[in-house]
């Protein structure tokens, strides 16, 4: 049975991010990022985006900060499923220096302006190694609103969810530098993936993900 998909993309990332990921039969909407208000939680920020959603047990899929913020909507409304790419299902999965950098509220200090210029090592961090790929990422930095980018990375690291969603499918790349990929994630693993593994490793990814559409409409 064919369902509808929406897709929570990465931190301003749009749906280039997915072009070669292969959804089978169903229906797709990518939704588009809301600029926050300076001091809205993400609770908050969640229950504006659930408003896009039209579908009754929708399936949501989301990659990186994408993957926090599905985790986000599917407390507001009833989901089928979860599709979580390269992002932690909870607090305790995000590295331990990002819940300091949160503690210590780095980002007060920090330009995050200087993150939206792109280079050798933010291409090593995220795993993008053709120039293609690294084009898509440049363009996809130069182009994400500043504000919305600092009000994420704040979300990101002060993020308080301790519980785990219980209908989540988790695949995550053992190459992973951003959010690392960790044992007791227990996340289906691409082999040398990094955190963008739509872009880097689609074939290992559509396989997964074609037993997985194949699973959830059953």
């Amino acid at each position: 049975m064919k369902q509808k998909i929406y897709i929570f993309s990465g931190l301003g990332a749009d749906a280039r991010v997915f072009k070669h990921v292969d959804f089978g039969e169903n229906e797709v909407v990518f939704l588009d990022w809301l600029l926050p208000d300076k001091t809205e939680s993400i609770e908050n920020y969640a229950r504006r985006m659930a408003r896009f959603i039209d579908a009754e047990d929708p399936i949501l899929m989301g990659i990186s900060f994408g993957g926090i913020m599905a985790i986000e909507v599917s407390q507001v409304i009833p989901t089928k499923k979860l599709v979580l790419l390269a992002t932690a299902k909870n607090r305790s999965e995000l590295p331990a220096l990002y819940r300091f950098f949160g503690r210590i509220q780095a980002l007060r200090i920090f330009p995050v302006s200087l993150m939206k210029r792109t280079h050798f090592l933010t291409y090593y961090l995220f795993g993008v190694k053709e120039k293609e790929h690294q084009r898509i990422l440049s363009d996809i930095f130069r182009q994400t609103d500043t504000r919305f980018l600092k009000w994420a990375l704040t979300q990101i690291l002060q993020w308080k969810r301790t519980e785990k969603p219980v209908n989540a499918i988790h695949i995550h790349g053992t190459k992973d530098h951003i959010i690392p990929c960790k044992q007791e994630m227990q996340a289906k693993e691409i082999q040398g993936g990094g955190h963008l593994i739509t872009l880097s490793h689609p074939k290992e990814l559509n396989d997964l993900l074609t037993q997985e559409w194949k699973n959830i409409t059953a």
